[in-house]
């Protein structure tokens, strides 16, 4: 089959561009003709890429041997370098603007080359047999104009962040829903919030679950005789010799320095994979930090990810790891302020500081040195730092469309510690039922003056485990996933949603 997909976005780093990639290479490994729409435009460099296509003369020329099945070709439409994104941030190459700080004029001409470039496509390959558009903005609507037969995937940031709090955006959403032969979403929460905000007729019955997958080779336990030390060496390594300067943004000076000092950690290793923004509560976790050194001597945490937030978790733990709680009082009052918006405090966070428990500032100074930032890696490294790591925290502070993260920890055996709201309580939910009854509450963590305290008292439980219950537990863990979430799977759904037989994909759970 012929398999189009729109995205608009990399096909490396987080999220949807993980999501992407990795739909695009199981569709291929299941035979089929891929053609996927981005803006990646180092696509050439990744190697599961057969052939490009560029407008970069105004019509469509293709470079590469894609031949026919089993093959991925990938479109870098001309949107004349503006980007709009759904969170702020900065992209190599290209210039950003949040869709709310689109003009109407700028938005016409997103949507009118885009929409050119499927066509473009679409005659090119003689017809997509079946096709996927991206986001609730604006892809729906994007292959809708094209006049395209397609399944939409809702990830959520669009719903989230884009369309919820901008009405603007409204009709787009909706001539999107309305077209769409199936709509995917990855949880029950997403489900609900795509209905509530979105009115359209026949939406609730045309919406299917459709959560990403995992790549079950990539994260997967360590194989029998291998050291997370040595695993973690040949990661920084294999970084330092890639060197800097690639367009995914990757700074080596940062990164590897991190992952050496994890490799060398006397004590359990944890793990932060995200976003570097407010809403993915980081702040909650470096809070947390000192009771879990303090219970675990040596034990270290990797943060890893990009954002316009880490200046603000640098100076939150060189406050809290220096014992200067003034200031980190005044990180948490400035708050959203010092990611670029409007001041609004941290209550979780400001509600610890204010009730902190005894020889917590001991604790601080026993913690300074033990956490570090590697800023962005590559998806494949990323799985390497995971499946040597001990716990993931997940202590996303704003509705997540699915865990994806917490499934990847997972099925590398890693504790997944994780918020209990939205798409991330759904998948812990799965986690928790595989584990005994008294491991089944360390998947998850309330929102709340006690967040802090409840995410190092999970932690410190799992990491106390000995070998004869922490091996079966985190086998368990590694199972779940492998019979849940696979990306062929994920694929199959994908096709069937796009023809729009609904009754071949699994009903959104019940609340």
């Amino acid at each position: 089959m012929r398999v189009l997909i729109f995205h608009g976005y990399l096909l490396r780093g987080t999220g949807s561009n993980v999501y992407n990639a990795s739909l695009a290479q199981a569709l291929a490994r299941l035979g089929h003709e891929v053609h996927l729409l981005c803006q990646d435009r180092e696509a050439a460099e990744l190697p599961w890429i057969d052939a490009v296509g560029n407008w970069d003369g105004g019509s469509l020329s293709v470079e590469g041997d894609a031949g026919s099945g089993s093959s991925i070709t990938a479109y870098v439409p001309d949107i004349g370098g503006l980007l709009p994104v759904y969170v702020a941030d900065s992209y190599e190459g290209f210039e950003t603007k949040t869709f709310a700080e689109l003009s109407d004029e700028e938005l016409d001409r997103y949507l009118e080359a885009n929409v050119s470039a499927v066509r473009d496509v679409e005659d090119r390959i003689g017809g997509s047999d079946a096709a996927l558009s991206n986001h609730l903005v604006m892809g729906p609507l994007i292959l809708a104009r094209a006049g395209v037969r397609f399944a939409a995937k809702v990830h959520g940031s669009a719903l989230s962040y884009t369309v919820i709090p901008n009405p603007r955006f409204l009709p787009h959403a909706c001539e999107g829903m309305e077209a769409a032969e199936a709509v995917l979403v990855g949880s029950r929460h997403t489900a609900e919030s795509l209905w509530e905000t979105v009115d359209v007729d026949g939406l609730r019955e045309k919406t299917r679950l459709g959560p990403p997958g995992v790549d079950i080779e990539a994260f997967s336990p360590l194989p029998s005789g291998r050291q997370p030390r040595a695993e973690l060496e040949a990661l920084a390594n294999a970084v330092e010799g890639a060197g800097e300067g690639d367009e995914f943004g990757r700074v080596a000076a940062d990164a590897v320095p991190a992952l050496r000092a994890y490799a060398e950690a006397e004590g359990p290793r944890v793990i932060f994979v995200g976003k570097l923004i407010v809403s993915k509560g980081v702040d909650l976790l470096l809070a947390a930090w000192p009771l879990v050194v303090a219970a675990n001597p040596g034990a270290r945490l990797l943060v890893i990810g990009f954002g316009e937030y880490r200046s603000g978790l640098e100076r939150l733990w060189s406050a809290l790891a220096s014992g200067d709680l003034d200031d980190a009082h005044e990180v948490a009052r400035l708050g959203w302020a010092l990611e670029g918006g409007d001041e609004a405090p941290l209550r979780y966070l400001e509600a610890f500081l204010a009730d902190l428990p005894a020889d917590y500032e001991e604790a601080t100074g026993l913690a300074a040195g033990t956490v570090d930032l590697a800023g962005r890696l590559e998806y494949g490294e990323v799985s390497h730092a995971v499946r040597s790591s001990d716990a993931m925290v997940v202590p996303s502070t704003f509705p997540e469309a699915f865990g994806m993260v917490a499934a990847e920890a997972a099925g590398a055996g890693a504790l997944p510690v994780c918020a209990h709201h939205s798409g991330l309580a759904e998948v812990a939910h799965a986690l928790s039922e595989a584990l005994d009854p008294d491991l089944a509450g360390l998947t998850t963590f309330d929102l709340g003056a006690g967040s802090v305290a409840e995410i190092a008292a999970d932690l410190n439980q799992w990491l106390a485990l000995p070998d004869d219950r922490r091996g079966p537990a985190e086998a368990a863990l590694v199972e779940v996933v492998r019979s849940r979430w696979s990306w062929e799977g994920v694929a199959r759904s994908v096709l069937a949603a796009s023809s729009g037989e609904l009754d071949q994909l699994h009903d959104v759970p019940s609340g």
